[in-house]
């Protein structure tokens, strides 16, 4: 993506915006993407699928009416020639004569709109220059670390390599342009475990906007081939309330539970068991959860969100207290609130609401400390289905993990399921490890939660 092709995406936007004002929209934002992205996946030693794909896409979001009282029209096209961005924009200005007015809709105020500076870490040229033969390598030496760490790996899964290098461009009719590139790559490992018949299976990953930040294929391997390992023979449980330790796989999944509940959307919908919680004690002291698209080098971090606001840190939860929730500029008017720059969309249509970095302070404990302290209960690697409602705040999932007894991790267990009431969950987070990665744009360390329910025998 040479510069020439950047100034004519950001030129490309920018016309488009012009015709749709042009074509009477009080107001329009276009969004443009562009990316190349390679696959290889490898099974048991073996190249078993190979991707290379480019594509590029232009979206615009219309609006007619006066503030407070507009209509709004979205399109898409593929066809990034004049031809074919008239055709887009005709085709949104002509959805929005039809659509239904919403006092809500419109684009952020002009003081809202603005973008980080400096370098944000988001893309690294040596993506582009990695060979295809380098990324199978990875992919043949994941696998191959797994299957040769103990007899009893005897199948894989596979294992995959995969990457992506693109580039966003956004303007609206308020003057904004703005646009970043990005970059990523991610090597994965599903080992199989066989031992007296019985099958278990893991997974582990690495995942990086640069190729500096990948974990060397031996030690994902490894990794997967012990978590594998560990979970032959489980057992069952009998069904108690016990304290329960969700490992920083699982924790995120939680996490994202929490996610959906501060949700502006969900709050406005009154969809969500934390509506008109504002200022109130929700969790445990030891709880703080913060949301920070700035951070050089994440999965969530962008100088802008989708709506051409800038990026920023957002405390959500601290220490227990509901500071904020997480809105676009849609969900913000809904709840006479402001914008914290979590727009999120593809490239067309209205915008929803993402995560930046969304995540859970990390406390002072190891995880083995926090597993020590426990005399008898669950460590949580797999959640299987279910989750969190939002509406309720009940949570029930079907689970798998290690039995801690006496401070230590003793057996695998299995066909068990976890509940709770989030509401309670969150109130009863004794402790938060040390151990935060950031793997995907929402991350937890260890957590562990004084009593829940394990339904097993």
């Amino acid at each position: 993506m040479s510069p020439t092709q950047e100034m004519t995406l950001e030129q490309i936007a920018a016309d488009a915006i012009q015709q749709a004002v042009a074509g009477g929209a009080s107001g329009a934002e276009c969004t443009i993407s562009e990316g190349e992205e390679f696959s290889v996946g490898v099974r048991m030693r073996e190249i078993e699928s190979l991707k290379e794909a480019g594509s590029r896409g232009a979206g615009i979001r219309v609006l007619i009416g006066e503030p407070g009282a507009q209509r709004g029209g979205s399109s898409y096209t593929s066809d990034l020639s004049p031809e074919g961005i008239q055709k887009m924009v005709k085709a949104a200005l002509e959805l929005a004569k039809i659509t239904s007015v919403d006092p809500f809709t419109g684009l952020p105020e002009p003081a809202e709109l603005g973008k980080l500076e400096g370098d944000l870490r988001l893309y690294d040229e040596a993506i582009e220059h990695m060979t295809t033969e380098w990324k199978i390598d990875q992919a043949l030496r994941a696998e191959k670390a797994a299957l040769d760490f103990d007899p009893r790996i005897q199948l894989s899964e596979g294992a995959s390599f995969d990457s992506h290098v693109g580039r966003r461009v956004f303007a609206n009719s308020l003057g904004f342009v703005g646009s970043y590139k990005t970059s990523s790559c991610s090597l994965s490992v599903v080992p199989v475990a066989k031992q007296d018949g019985a099958m278990e299976r893991d997974y582990w990953h690495t995942t990086a906007r640069s190729a500096a930040g990948l974990e060397s294929p031996e030690s994902i391997g490894r990794i997967a081939a012990e978590r594998a390992l560990r979970r032959l023979n489980a057992k069952k449980v009998a069904t108690q309330k016990v304290p329960v330790i969700f490992e920083p796989r699982t924790a995120r999944q939680f996490l994202g539970d929490i996610f959906d509940a501060v949700n502006g959307s969900s709050i406005y919908r009154h969809a969500s068991f934390l509506a008109g919680k504002l200022g109130e004690k929700i969790a445990c002291d030891t709880l703080t959860v913060v949301d920070d698209a700035t951070i050089p080098g994440l999965f969530g971090t962008t100088p802008f969100d989708d709506e051409g606001a800038p990026s920023r840190r957002t405390v959500v939860i601290e220490r227990g207290v509901l500071k904020s929730y997480l809105l676009n500029s849609y969900s913000a008017r809904k709840l006479n609130l402001k914008t914290t720059g979590n727009a999120s969309r593809g490239i067309t249509g209205n915008a929803g609401i993402g995560p930046g970095n969304f995540f859970i302070e990390a406390g002072a404990l190891s995880p083995e400390q926090i597993i020590a302290g426990v005399p008898n209960g669950l460590y949580v690697t797999e959640l299987i289905g279910g989750g969190g409602n939002t509406v309720t705040g009940d949570y029930s999932s079907g689970a798998a993990g290690l039995w801690i007894e006496n401070g230590k991790l003793t057996y695998p267990v299995s066909e068990i399921t976890i509940a709770g009431n989030m509401q309670q969950m969150l109130q009863q987070i004794d402790q938060v490890g040390s151990d935060l990665e950031f793997r995907g744009a929402v991350a937890a360390p260890t957590i562990l939660i004084r009593e829940m329910t394990v339904s097993g025998q």
